[in-house]
């Protein structure tokens, strides 16, 4: 994904420090969904600090769902429904794939319901690129536009791209406990 990503940390005389600066992030995507691509940014453990030195980040070890305390941040590029649609979309192919390389991901979504998911998390969503449509479990459906915020607590939902370009959105995901 060409987002640049610059992380900056706490130096020992107490000013901002540059400790990476990496002009692309490598995303996830899938063969199956051609402009699919998830780009996990960084992520922190539920024990995160601020202190001096490089910033600790659990970013190459973990999964894109977040446990209790943990965040995730992260850029998702939703192509078309249409893709989908498509008589040339492998469904099961997908599946797989989705399984393989975002295990805890697939997980969250349903089997008979296409799209509709959840997650143990409190999500704020930024719609950078694009147009999208929020589905709710219960069948609302609300229209988004570029800069659309959305902020969702553990919601069942599913977002479509009923539009002919490829949306992007940001993510923070805020893992978190259901009662």
């Amino acid at each position: 994904m060409k987002v640049r990503r610059i992380i900056v940390g706490t130096g020992k005389n107490g000013n901002g420090e540059i400790v990476s600066d990496i002009a692309s992030v490598q995303g996830t995507t899938l063969d199956a969904l051609p402009g699919f691509e998830s780009a996990l940014f960084w992520s922190t453990s539920a024990q995160a600090i601020v202190a001096t030195g490089e910033p600790q980040s659990i970013e190459m070890t973990v999964g894109s769902i977040p446990s209790v305390g943990e965040t995730r941040l992260n850029i998702v590029s939703i192509p078309p429904d249409s893709t989908m649609a498509n008589a040339a979309f492998d469904g099961a192919a997908f599946g797989e794939e989705l399984l393989k390389k975002m295990p805890e991901f697939a997980s969250t979504f349903e089997v008979n319901e296409p799209g509709m998911h959840r997650t143990e998390s409190i999500d704020y969503a930024i719609l950078l690129e694009g147009e999208l449509v929020l589905e709710l479990g219960n069948g609302q459906k609300i229209q988004l536009h570029k800069h659309d915020v959305v902020v969702q607590h553990g919601n069942r939902h599913a977002w479509r791209n009923m539009s002919n370009n490829t949306a992007q959105i940001l993510f923070v995901l805020i893992g978190a406990r259901r009662c």
